[in-house]
């Protein structure tokens, strides 16, 4: 299994979608977000009729034996509500209080640095202990829990005295990952990942309020070994009856590595292919893979000053995004133009025949 590659495919599902094209919290398609792999508490989910899920399902099949073992491991994004807020008396130290003498602002420019409030996001992981599939009779359920928390970020002047503070909360998330395995015949079994949100959340809280409470991006990562997945996209006939049984909620598996490993299977809340892979000519992600590398890195060198400013301070990875792009050589924007792969001898006497 290339990691490595594993890896980035998986970082890309994760933030694909996080902030789009032109990456400024003004703009109506950064107005709502966190559109893919989201996972809301129960109440709100039964509330909106299941129109946003509070659970997400795997199914997929393993040909295996009595020695395979299956890693399971669930990531998702945490979001992160920043807010900002003014100090009236600016301080070498931060204040010890409650904080009860913030002036909370819509934005705020200290030392040459703007900063406004946004919703940025944490990385979070729940790593299943590796198992015997055909040693699950039972659903075996795995309870996770993520704490509340904050964390202050002074903002100093040019004299070095605390003007500012950035505020990042982030509330509790509690959940679950049942891992389950049925045999459906000598060496094939089928099976299930099941990860639900228990979080508590109050009945009349909307979509941005519930947000906070939700696990965002949210995919699975499955891998096996002394055994083989079997693709759902490409099964062998054998198998086919099997895998169209296979019932997958807000999420799609596919085989992840080299062509032909199976060892390795992402289940992605964006529809893929199975071995999906990477340009190596990208630069860096974008967090758009229905765009082209070229044309988001040379609608991004078209913004004004204002819009990159803003860009800036809407969010850390989009400012990286701007100085990646803004310090791309020549000769790289030159690859992201075109490429060729795979070129191979033509054959004269196939040539003939389709003349």
């Amino acid at each position: 299994m290339n990691l490595e590659r594993v890896d980035k495919i998986a970082e890309a599902v994760l933030y694909e979608g996080y902030m789009l094209y032109p990456y400024r919290a003004s703009a109506v398609k950064n107005q709502q977000r966190w559109n893919f792999g989201l996972i809301c508490p129960r109440s709100y989910s039964e509330r909106q009729n299941g129109s946003d899920a509070w659970i997400m399902q795997t199914q997929c099949l393993v040909e295996g034996n009595a020695s395979t073992r299956l890693n399971v491991k669930i990531r998702f994004l945490q979001i992160v509500d920043r807010s900002i807020a003014r100090l009236p008396h600016p301080a070498r130290e931060l204040p010890s209080g409650n904080g009860t003498e913030f002036e909370f602002v819509d934005a705020l420019r200290i030392g040459g640095r703007s900063v406004a409030p946004w919703q940025e996001a944490v990385e979070r992981e729940v790593e299943v202990p590796s198992l015997h599939p055909t040693a699950l009779s039972q659903p075996q359920p795995l309870m996770f829990n993520v704490p509340c928390g904050r964390t202050l970020e002074p903002l100093r002047d040019e004299e070095g005295l605390i003007a500012g503070v950035v505020i990042r909360e982030w509330k509790t998330l509690s959940g679950s990952v049942e891992i389950a395995a049925e045999q459906c015949r000598n060496e094939v079994m089928k099976i299930t990942v099941l990860i639900r949100n228990l979080t508590s959340s109050r009945s009349d809280q909307n979509r941005a309020e519930v947000l906070m409470y939700s696990l965002a991006s949210a995919h699975t990562i499955l891998c096996v070994e002394d055994g083989r997945f079997v693709s759902l996209l490409d099964p062998p006939e054998d198998l086919k009856n099997l895998t169209a049984e296979c019932s997958n909620l807000g999420t799609w598996p596919v085989l992840v590595g080299e062509a032909g490993d199976r060892d390795t299977m992402l289940s992605s809340p964006i529809i893929l292919y199975d071995y999906p892979q990477i340009a190596p000519e990208s630069p860096g992600s974008l967090f758009d893979g229905t765009e082209i590398d070229e044309i988001l890195s040379l609608r991004i060198l078209t913004m004004t000053d204002d819009e990159k400013d803003e860009m800036r301070q809407s969010d850390e990875r989009a400012r990286q995004i701007l100085e990646r792009t803004e310090n791309m050589p020549p000769e790289h924007f030159m690859k992201l133009h075109g490429v060729l792969r795979g070129l191979r001898p033509l054959n004269c006497e196939t040539n003939k025949e389709a003349q």
